[in-house]
């Protein structure tokens, strides 16, 4: 019996690493902000010593995060095996910015950071740990973790390992020891591909034999999935071009804002729709509006979006890896009313669920794992485009959560931005507030604030048609969140 160890990627999940090429940086990222309560070391920052105790005492839970990737030659195709040089330090790191550190220098050090690819020869993640906040009350903690690793639904589970719901501390123990398995040879791994590749038509006929036995109606089943690789590939294969699109550089800019989540589910009551039709509502009016301000013809842009679909099953929370599909949405940016913005994007949301619209890009996922030489450029333009942005919409916790008794405050999210996209938005829920996080290249969108400025001004504009009264929307979740305390 072999004693080395390697885990295989699924097509999904090694397409992300094949998307990082030349300026696309495919982590997904995450800025956390903390009251720094028990975490206060004597000189008035954070005990980073403690910080690495306690992030050390979890890697056992998450083995993925002690594991590179290595490539199976000629295959273009990845397995994670165990890294024996595994540095603690590499990977957890500590600064800190000039006091007093004001918010829009801490959301110029988070570009910085975002903007840097990960090493492939470590494991794909980083976290950050900022000091110096104006008012020394506060720590931010920057996460950074390849696509490859996590989706949004794994990231929430993830963050559930890391942080607790209890404000005391938890007695820090003796993690177990990290003994890595050998990796195998790159020619164990070629010929082991090799046998992979032989087996596939018989995988191929099992599946199918599977697929119409365990099928009640499979007439219908066929025609839904048709419809949806119809409806899929009826969207064109490019995006209109618009001032928010261009070739991606080497920089990012980062923003966010928070508002009050229940604000956005009276909106949702008010308008008879989900709070994912409010978010695509909203994302309308700032799009339709920053177009309007550049002189863009809002008449004759199909100005696409992605909001991705998470599939995993029940049985796989808690796990790494990714189990996400997406909708592929025209947003309404020519009509003006807000109104009838959200009756068209409810319609059309409707429409998808109804038809079970994400499952052709799943399926294109699943004939990558068969064929992936060859449908390798398929799925990847199934999976990031036609688009011209993502929109990503994941709810978190409802509950305070803290990382060793440091109360976490808000969590602002960044998507990342895929060739030809300026600017991605991502929101997450977070006891009862709502992050929202904006990643952008500033070489494509250098006025990243007109348009936060005009996501905040269309948010007020739904909520009127809504009739709702909402309260402060702002970069400082602590303006937020006294009107909820």
């Amino acid at each position: 019996m072999a004693q080395w160890h390697y885990d295989r990627l699924n097509a999904q999940d090694n397409a992300f690493l094949l998307f990082e090429r030349g300026n696309v940086r495919m982590h997904v990222a995450s800025t956390n902000i903390f009251d720094i309560g028990p975490l206060r070391s004597e000189s008035g920052g954070i005990d980073f010593d403690l910080v690495k105790r306690a992030t050390e005492g979890s890697l056992h839970l998450v083995p993925r995060y002690r594991q590179r990737v290595h490539e199976i030659p000629i295959f273009k195709h990845a397995v994670w095996v165990d890294d024996p040089h595994f540095e603690l330090d590499y990977h957890v790191r500590h600064t800190a910015l000039p006091r007093p550190g004001s918010l829009t220098q801490l959301k110029k050090l988070v570009a910085r950071i975002m903007a840097q690819p990960l090493d492939r020869k470590r494991p794909l993640w980083e976290t950050w740990f900022i000091e110096g906040l104006e008012g020394g009350d506060q720590f931010a903690m920057v996460t950074k973790i390849h696509h490859c690793m996590i989706d949004g639904a794994s990231g929430v589970d993830l963050a559930n390992i890391q942080f607790s719901t209890s404000p005391e501390p938890p007695r820090l123990e003796q993690p177990p020891p990290f003994h890595p398995r050998p990796a195998p040879r790159r020619l164990e791994l070629f010929l082991n591909e090799s046998r992979r590749q032989a087996g596939i038509p018989l995988e191929i006929a099992r599946d199918f034999r599977r697929f119409t036995q365990e099928t009640e109606d499979l007439r219908s089943e066929i025609e839904t999935r048709v419809n949806a690789l119809t409806r899929l590939f009826g969207m064109g294969l490019r995006a209109d071009e618009t001032p928010l699109n261009g070739r991606v550089g080497p920089h990012r800019q980062f923003d966010w804002l928070s508002c009050r989540l229940d604000d956005l589910k009276s909106m949702r009551k008010g308008l008879g729709c989900s709070i994912n039709d409010v978010v695509l509502t909203i994302v309308t009016g700032a799009v339709r509006h920053y177009l309007l301000e550049k002189g863009s013809d809002v008449e004759t842009i199909e100005f696409k979006v992605s909001t991705p679909v998470s599939v995993r099953q029940e049985k796989r929370r808690g796990e790494l890896g990714n189990d996400v599909s997406s909708w592929v949405i025209a947003l309404p940016i020519d009509e003006s009313d807000p109104k009838r913005q959200v009756q068209i994007i409810r319609e059309t949301t409707e429409e998808l669920k109804e038809s079970n619209s994400a499952i052709g890009v799943q399926m294109i996922t699943q004939v990558q794992e068969w064929t992936p030489s060859t449908l390798l450029s398929l799925g990847a333009q199934a999976l990031s485009g036609p688009i011209n942005t993502i929109v990503t919409n994941v709810p978190g916790p409802q509950v305070p959560l803290y990382f060793h008794g440091a109360r976490l405050r808000a969590i602002y999210p960044a998507v990342p931005l895929l060739q030809g996209m300026g600017l991605g938005i991502a929101l997450t829920s977070y006891a009862g507030t709502m992050g929202i996080g904006f990643n952008a290249d500033p070489d494509i969108v250098p006025d990243l604030e007109r348009f936060v400025t005009h996501f905040k001004e269309s948010l007020a504009r739904v909520a009127r048609v809504a009739h709702v009264e909402i309260g402060p929307v702002s970069d400082d979740i602590n303006e937020v969140q006294a009107t909820l305390d």
